[in-house]
């Protein structure tokens, strides 16, 4: 929901999230094509299987799309049949430690996009045609105009991939039944200073069941002081 360009740093970011959704795609088989429709537009084959996607990039894990300027519909993601987005693991602090790939299907994101419209109007928000309407990825719709429409990054079905984006080796958590995940999201540091909450036990297991698809009653967390 904020101009990245202008950050020191995150366009090169949004570089990078744009490319490891590429590769994700290429590694499951995906030819990726550049054509026609805007520059996060691609085309998809594989196995006789052709897909037109708009790929976004998310540094604050919302993605937006504008009204098209008749208000009849959505610029780019009108024209497309699936999204694929990629976004930070978290926002703070401001250096995430992993990226995740999700695919959506287009039909769902215009119907999240039409609704999260809608609220906003009865809500008597300011909507200006052409401009980007945002909604989040892992913030679930509770009935608040700016949450409607959201969480679809929250069904473990929707991953492609967890990406390790620091240097060094990726953090491994590990899950019952012994077997190390490695590259799994790294849970928001604690900021005495900025009045954050500390993360716990309880939340910390129900996100990495949601990274990974499984329940979680299935995830042991050991904490080494």
């Amino acid at each position: 929901m904020t101009n990245i360009n202008k950050r020191a740093g995150k366009k090169e970011l949004r570089k990078r999230l744009f490319r490891i959704a590429v590769k994700a795609l290429q590694e499951r088989g995906w030819s990726v094509e550049r054509t026609k429709g805007g520059a996060s537009v691609r085309v998809l084959r594989k196995d006789g299987a052709v897909h037109r996607v708009s790929i976004r990039t998310s540094q604050d894990q919302w993605i937006a799309f504008p009204r098209l300027l008749d208000d009849t519909g959505w610029a780019t993601l009108g024209e497309v049949d699936v999204v694929v987005a990629v976004s930070v693991d978290q926002v703070h602090p401001a250096t995430p430690a992993h990226a995740l790939v999700h695919w959506f299907d287009g039909a769902d994101i215009r119907a999240r996009f039409d609704r999260a419209y809608a609220a906003r109007k009865a809500a008597g928000h300011s909507l200006p045609l052409a401009r980007g309407i945002w909604i989040p990825l892992y913030k679930d719709d509770d009935g608040t105009p700016t949450n409607v429409g959201g969480g679809a990054g929250n069904d473990p079905a929707s991953r492609l991939a967890c990406v390790w984006l620091l240097d060094g080796p990726p953090e491994a958590d590990v899950v019952e039944g012994g077997s190390a995940l490695v590259g799994t999201p790294a849970s928001p540091a604690v900021d005495g200073a900025a009045g954050e909450k500390p993360l716990t036990i309880a939340e910390a297991k129900r996100r990495l069941a949601l990274t990974f698809g499984v329940p979680e009653t299935s995830i042991r967390i050991s904490v080494e002081a």
